[in-house]
């Protein structure tokens, strides 16, 4: 039987590039769509299912930022990376807050971007294969990771793969410290600066989330991690 290969949304208006990127790929046993700009990029994603989306930045029509909250709102699980000439830590922030789970510069190595992509369908294969049975109470909030759902009183909450795996993780630590480092290279793969970032906007969101029961407290300790504070 055939192997169904891995479906890839490429948004890059340099022509040239898009144009490498894309048979590099698909040597490498990838199906890729290549799209110019990001209204073009939106339609493709809205007609089909991908596994992974690498977007530009700076596209005409739409570029790469809009193109990614658009996408996010679509699906929100979908793994994103950013290829940008776009250098400025203010810019590679912005990247990491609309979710994406790299930011890479350009000019980079087609061959690293390979093990990235590879390393990130694994994870995220791994993530959808591992069974969780264990459910959680966590003072009046019941946390079920197996369907991503985390209720109160009747209203339930869906998480995003992430901030399932960062709750889930915190739970198992409940009342103890979750060090920092150990819940970015589960999650996140690795403990960069970068990563750091995004984990501390998903940290914001399940506070807002489990803002309802005041039993309930995700403690920073400072330089080490977080404690989840519960009944």
């Amino acid at each position: 039987m055939e192997t169904v290969k891995p479906k890839i949304l490429l948004c890059e208006d340099d022509t040239n590039l898009g144009m490498v990127l894309k048979n590099y790929l698909e040597l490498n046993d990838y199906d890729v769509i290549l799209e110019r700009d990001g209204k073009l990029g939106l339609a493709a994603f809205q007609r089909e299912k991908f596994d992974i989306c690498l977007l530009d930045v700076m596209m005409p029509n739409m570029d790469g930022f809009t193109l990614a909250e658009e996408i996010r709102d679509i699906n929100p699980d979908v793994p994103l990376f950013f290829l940008s000439a776009k250098t400025m830590k203010d810019d590679i922030i912005q990247g990491y807050k609309l979710g994406a789970d790299d930011y890479i510069t350009k000019p980079f190595d087609s061959e690293v971007l390979l093990l990235k992509i590879k390393a990130i369908l694994k994870r995220n294969e791994e993530l959808h294969k591992e069974e969780v049975n264990a459910e959680f109470d966590l003072g009046n909030y019941h946390f079920n990771p197996r369907l991503r759902e985390l209720g109160i009183n009747g209203k339930l909450q869906t998480l995003s793969p992430k901030e399932n795996e960062l709750l889930k993780m915190m739970c198992e630590y409940k009342n103890d410290l979750l060090p920092r480092e150990a819940a970015l290279k589960k999650i996140w793969g690795s403990d960069t600066y970068f990563n750091g970032r995004s984990m501390d906007v998903y940290i914001a969101k399940l506070r807002k989330y489990l803002k309802e029961d005041e039993t309930i407290e995700i403690v920073n300790i400072h330089g080490n991690g977080f404690r989840l504070v519960a009944p």
